[in-house]
C-alpha cells in the first residue's frame, strides 16, 4: 500500500479532522490509533554497526537458558557497513543478525568455537537464509573436528545439508558437489593446538585459531585481524589452552562470563570465573576486554565480576547486551 494512503486512512479513521476543542478528549484515542499505524508500519532495520572502520557487535549476549531473555552466543565483525565475519550461531541469533541489518551474502567466513547448542542452534536458520539472497561465492565454515562427544565441522554441516540422511537434506544443493547451486558451503575441521596457528587469510583478513579446554568438548578460541585491528573471541573455556597466548595485544578480547567467582565442580571445568579472565587479558596487554555470555549465575554480580578483574586487569571493561556494538578506532 501506499505509505500516504495508508496514514491518510488512519488519520481518516482516527477523526483527526476535528475542532481544536475536540483535541484534548480525543488524546487517548490518537494515541491508540498512532499505536496502530506504527505497528502496521513495514519493518526496515538500519544498520548502525560499524559503518566506518572496524566493529565487533554481539549478537547474542547470553548462554543457554531462556529465562535470561538474552540470544546465546554469536558475535559479528564488520568493517565499512559490510559484515565480514559470523563467530558462532547460538539461538536466537539469527534474529538479531537480521536486525543487525546483515545479509548472508555478505559474509567472508562463520567460524565455530564448539557444538554446544548455545553456539549453534541457529546455523540452519541463517543458511536457509541465504538461499533467498544472490550469494555467488563459496561460503567457508571453520570450527574443531570432531571426538566421541561431539561431530567435526564437515560432520556437523553434513548433518544439516549432506545427502542422503541430512535434516534438510532438501537444501543439499548447498554443499553436495555436483548438484547445482549459486555457491557451495566449505567446512573445514581445525584439530587445534595450544599455539595459535593460521587457518584463514583473504585480503587483509587472517584469522587464526587455538585450542581451549572446555571440559571433554573440542573447542577453540579465535583471534581475527582486519585493517590493522585484532578482535580475540575465547568461546567457552575454564582458561586453559592456547587463550593467553592468542590474545597477545589484542584490540579487544570477548571472553565469556558464564560463572561467578567462586565457583567449583563441572562448571569450574568448563568456564574461567572473573579472576581467571582478568589475569589472561592482564598477562595479554588486551586493550579492551568485554563479557559476553552472561547467564542467570552471573547477572546481577557484575560489581563483584568487575571488582575481581580489576584486580588485575586494569584496562576498558564492558558487560555485553545483544546488538551492542564495540568499534576499534
Amino acid at each position: 500500500m501506499n505509505p500516504a494512503r495508508f496514514s491518510h486512512r488512519f488519520l481518516r479513521q482516527c477523526k483527526l479532522n476535528m475542532p481544536l476543542r475536540s483535541f484534548t478528549a480525543r488524546v487517548p484515542l490518537l494515541l491508540v490509533c498512532l499505536s496502530a499505524w506504527a505497528a502496521s508500519l513495514p519493518f526496515a532495520s538500519a544498520q548502525t554497526c560499524g559503518q566506518h572502520g572496524v566493529a565487533v557487535q554481539v549478537l547474542g549476549s547470553g548462554g543457554p537458558e531462556l529465562q535470561d531473555k538474552r540470544a546465546s552466543s554469536s558475535y559479528l565483525i564488520w568493517q565499512d557497513g559490510r559484515p565480514r565475519v559470523l563467530v558462532d550461531a547460538g539461538g536466537g541469533s539469527a534474529l538479531r543478525f537480521g536486525e543487525s541489518g546483515a545479509q548472508m551474502s555478505q559474509l567472508d567466513v562463520i567460524l565455530f568455537s564448539h557444538f554446544h547448542v548455545d553456539h549453534s542452534a541457529d546455523f540452519s536458520a541463517l543458511i536457509k537464509s541465504s538461499w533467498f539472497e544472490d550469494r555467488a561465492r563459496p561460503l567457508p565454515i571453520y570450527g574443531p573436528a570432531g571426538n566421541e562427544f561431539m561431530p567435526s565441522t564437515t560432520e556437523f554441516v553434513a548433518d544439516f545439508f549432506g545427502e542422503p540422511r541430512g535434516a534438510y537434506r532438501y537444501l543439499s544443493e548447498l554443499l553436495v558437489p555436483g548438484e547445482q547451486s549459486t555457491y557451495k558451503l566449505q567446512p573445514h575441521n581445525i584439530p587445534g593446538s595450544e599455539k595459535p596457528s593460521a587457518v584463514f587469510h583473504t585480503g587483509d583478513l587472517a584469522i587464526s585459531s587455538a585450542r581451549v579446554v572446555h571440559g571433554a568438548v573440542p573447542a577453540l578460541a579465535w583471534r581475527v585481524e582486519l585493517a590493522g585491528k585484532s578482535m580475540v573471541f575465547s568461546g567457552d573455556t575454564n582458561g586453559e589452552g592456547g587463550l593467553p597466548q592468542l590474545a597477545v595485544n589484542a584490540d579487544l578480547l570477548i571472553a565469556h562470563n558464564a560463572v561467578p567467582e567462586g565457583a567449583t565442580g563441572v562448571e569450574r571445568r568448563l568456564h574461567m570465573p572473573p579472576s581467571v579472565i582478568g589475569q589472561i587479558a592482564a598477562d595479554a596487554h588486551v586493550k579492551q576486554l568485554v563479557l559476553s555470555h552472561r547467564m542467570l549465575r552471573t547477572l546481577g554480580k557484575e560489581t563483584e565480576t568487575q571488582s575481581e578483574i580489576q584486580k588485575r586487569y586494569s584496562g576498558p571493561l564492558h558487560f555485553a547486551n545483544d546488538l551492542d556494538c564495540f568499534p576499534l578506532d
